[in-house]
C-alpha cells in the first residue's frame, strides 16, 4: 500500500499531498512538541542555551590548572574536590535566596556572581587564590538552578511540566555539545579565551531574564513565613526522593569520574573516550524531541523507574565492552534511561513542593545531585581497582535499587501531585 492510500493519511487515494497540508502537518508536528508554553519558559530556554554555550571552563579545568598553572596532578585534584563541596553548598543557597528574594534576583545574581568568580579564577596565580576561587567557582556555578527550575514550575502549567523540563534539558545538552568543540578550539590559541567567554554568557543569561522575565514569587498562603530547611527536611517524601537521586547521581557521574579510566584500561585512547561520549550528546539531543511531548501521558514515578532500568542496563553493558564500539552501544543505552530520568525530576520536585518553597526543594534536589558527584569517585575508583565488572554491575545494581525505591514511592508522590493539581486551580 502506498503512502497515500493508507486510511487516515489526510489526502485522498491516488493524490499527492499538497505544500499547504505539508506545511500544515510540519506545524502540527512542532505545535505538539514546542507549543502551548508561556513566553517566560522561552526567554528562560534561551538564555540556558546561551550560558552552555559559554560554559567551558570546567570541562577543561583541570587541564588548565596543570598545563597553564603549573599545579601537580595531586593538588590539581584537591583543587577540584574543592570546587566540587562548594557545588553540594551552592544549590541549597540558591534555594533560600530564590524563595526569600525572588527568582529573578536569585538567577540574575547567582549569573553575574558566577562570571565575577570565573575572570577572578583566570587571573589568579597564586595557589592560595586559585584554591579560593575553584571552592567560589562551586559555591556559584548552580546558585541559579533552583531559580530556573522554580520558573519553570511557577510559569508552565502541571500537565506540560514534563515536556518544559525536557526542553531545558535538550537546550542543556545542544549548548554543553557545542562548548566542548568550541572550548577544545579556543583552549588552544589561549585559556583565557574560555574564562572570559564564559562570563560573558552568564552575564547574558542573567541581564536577559531580568529583564525579560517577569517575577513569578508567591509568598506563603496567609502570610506565613516562608519557612526553612528544616520545613523541607520534615517532608518524608520529598527526602526519600532526594535519597533516590543520590543512587543516581552516583552512577550518573561514573560518566565523567571513571569510564575514562576504564576505557585505559582497555587500551583505548582519551580520542576514544570523547568519540564514545558523544554519543551521549547525540542520543539526548535526537531523542528527547521524539519522546518528550509523550511523557505526560504516563506515571512519573514510573517513567523514572523505567529510566533508572535503562540506565541498568546501559552500565551492565559496559561490564562486557572492551572496544569503542560496545562502550559506544552501552553509552546509548544508558544514555536513553537518562533522558527519561532529567524530564521527570524535577517535574516531580515541582509536584512535591509547595509554591513559596519551590527553591529550597530544588535546593534540596541540588544537594542529592552534588553528593552523588562528590561520592562517585570515591567509590568508583575502588570498585574499578577491584575490577571494571565489579565497577559496573554495582552500578548496574544501585539503579535497580533506585527504580524499586522509586516504585515504592509512587503511591506518596500520586497523592502529591493530585493535591498540586487541586490547589493551582
Amino acid at each position: 500500500m502506498s503512502t497515500t492510500d493508507r486510511p487516515g493519511s489526510g489526502t485522498a487515494p491516488g493524490t499527492a499531498p499538497t505544500p499547504g497540508r505539508e506545511r500544515a502537518r510540519w506545524r502540527t508536528h512542532v505545535a505538539v512538541r514546542v507549543g502551548g508554553l508561556p513566553g517566560a519558559f522561552w526567554v528562560l530556554w534561551c538564555g540556558t542555551l546561551v550560558n552552555r554555550l559559554g560554559a567551558m571552563v570546567n570541562p577543561f579545568l583541570s587541564l588548565y590548572l596543570t598545563e597553564v598553572r603549573g599545579v601537580p596532578i595531586a593538588t590539581t585534584g584537591l583543587i577540584l574536590a574543592g570546587v566540587g563541596v562548594g557545588s553540594v553548598i551552592s544549590q541549597p543557597l540558591g534555594g533560600v535566596i530564590t524563595d526569600r528574594f525572588g527568582r529573578r534576583i536569585a538567577l540574575t545574581g547567582g549569573m553575574i556572581a558566577n562570571g565575577a568568580v570565573l575572570l577572578s579564577l583566570g587571573h589568579a596565580e597564586s595557589l592560595p587564590a586559585i584554591a579560593a576561587c575553584g571552592f567560589a567557582l562551586g559555591v556559584t556555578i548552580d546558585l541559579f538552578r533552583p531559580a530556573s527550575q522554580a520558573l519553570v514550575a511557577d510559569a508552565v502549567p502541571a500537565a506540560d511540566r514534563t515536556r518544559a523540563f525536557g526542553l531545558l534539558l535538550w537546550s542543556v545538552n545542544l549548548g554543553f555539545s557545542a562548548a566542548m568543540v568550541m572550548g577544545g578550539y579556543l583552549a588552544t590559541r589561549g585559556f583565557h579565551l574560555l574564562f572570559w567567554v564564559d562570563a560573558v554568557a552568564c552575564a547574558v543569561f542573567g541581564l536577559l531574564v531580568w529583564f525579560a522575565v517577569p517575577e513569578t514569587h508567591r509568598p506563603a498562603p496567609g502570610g506565613r513565613s516562608d519557612g526553612t530547611f528544616r520545613t523541607v527536611l520534615a517532608d518524608k517524601v520529598m527526602v526519600a526522593f532526594a535519597g533516590v537521586v543520590v543512587l543516581y547521581a552516583t552512577v550518573f557521574q561514573q560518566a565523567f569520574a571513571t569510564l575514562p579510566l576504564a576505557m585505559s584500561g582497555s587500551g583505548l585512547s582519551s580520542g576514544a573516550y570523547g568519540a564514545v561520549m558523544g554519543v551521549n550528546g547525540i542520543v539526548v539531543i535526537a531523542v528527547q524531541p521524539l519522546i518528550g511531548h509523550r511523557l505526560a501521558a504516563f506515571d512519573k514515578s514510573r517513567v523514572l523507574a523505567f529510566g533508572f532500568t535503562v540506565a541498568a542496563c546501559g552500565n551492565a553493558l559496559v561490564a562486557l565492552a572492551s572496544g569503542t564500539v560496545v562502550y559506544g552501544v552501552a553509552v546509548a543505552v544508558w544514555s536513553l534511561g537518562e533522558v527519561l530520568v532529567f524530564a521527570v525530576t524535577a517535574s516531580i520536585v515541582a509536584d512535591l513542593a509547595p509554591a513559596h518553597l519551590r527553591g529550597r526543594y530544588n535546593g534540596l534536589l541540588g544537594m542529592a545531585w552534588g553528593t552523588g558527584f562528590l561520592v562517585a569517585p570515591v567509590i568508583g575508583t575502588r570498585l574499578l581497582v577491584v575490577g571494571a565488572p565489579v565497577l559496573w554491575l554495582s552500578c548496574a545494581a544501585l539503579c535497580v535499587l533506585a527504580a524499586v525505591a522509586q516504585l515504592a514511592l509512587a503511591p506518596a508522590v500520586r497523592r502529591r501531585e493530585g493535591d498540586s493539581v487541586k490547589a493551582a486551580v
